[in-house]
């Protein structure tokens, strides 16, 4: 028995490209279909209606496979961060919970930076279109940083509730701790407790995992 292969929505996006792009040009090269009723019905789909679909689609798309790790990590300039996943040492928060699969693997990007680019605020999604600009045309900064400060919010949506959070040693032993990490008062990367973030300054002094 054959198994029916359904087209995935990146093919249907191309194809409905094609199609848009050869009735168009069909219009624009024998106008006098648009004559009839129904060829000026036909120009209505073709020049206003597929457009809007198409770019619909493009922009559902897009904004799908910008969560993918890989698509964060074809800037070269973010070549560090993907490396900082496989640091072999528990401390790195980042790469704990990469290695440990705490966090989708192959959405490891987007999961702890959710207020980012194109899932942001419209401030984010304008700086998005910056970082595009400065990709192609612009100069890429020798240092990133974040524009804000890391929200533990971001920690939060993940760990609020969880036992090992909310019993954890240090996390208890003051109500007003917890209090102030939910508040977001007390950040998560403050020092002594979890400061190791990605450290990229200091790739070439550490030990790297290598799965098997």
């Amino acid at each position: 028995m054959q198994t029916l292969m359904v087209p995935g929505p990146t093919a249907l996006l191309y194809v409905l490209i094609g199609v848009t792009i050869v009735l168009i040009a069909t219009i624009v090269f024998r106008p006098s279909l648009t004559a009839t009723p129904g060829g000026k019905q036909l120009a209505f789909i073709v020049y206003f209606l597929l457009p809007v679909v198409v770019a619909s689609m493009g922009a559902s798309e897009h904004m799908e496979r910008s969560k993918e790790t890989q698509f964060c990590l074809s800037c070269h300039v973010m070549d560090p961060y993907g490396r900082s996943l496989y640091i072999d040492d528990a401390m790195y928060v980042p790469a704990a919970h990469f290695q440990n699969a705490r966090i989708p693997r192959d959405e490891a990007c987007y999961t702890c930076h959710t207020d980012y680019v194109m899932y942001g605020s419209i401030l984010a999604k304008l700086r998005g279109l910056r970082h595009v600009y400065v990709q192609y045309l612009g100069t890429i900064p020798k240092t990133i940083q974040l524009y804000n400060p890391y929200n533990n919010r971001e920690c939060l949506h993940c760990h609020d509730g969880a036992r090992s959070f909310e019993e954890g040693a240090v996390h208890s032993a003051d109500p007003s701790i917890m209090a102030s990490i939910k508040s977001n008062q007390l950040s998560c990367l403050t020092s002594g407790c979890h400061e190791n973030v990605h450290g990229v300054a200091h790739l070439s002094e550490l030990k790297f995992w290598e799965p098997r």
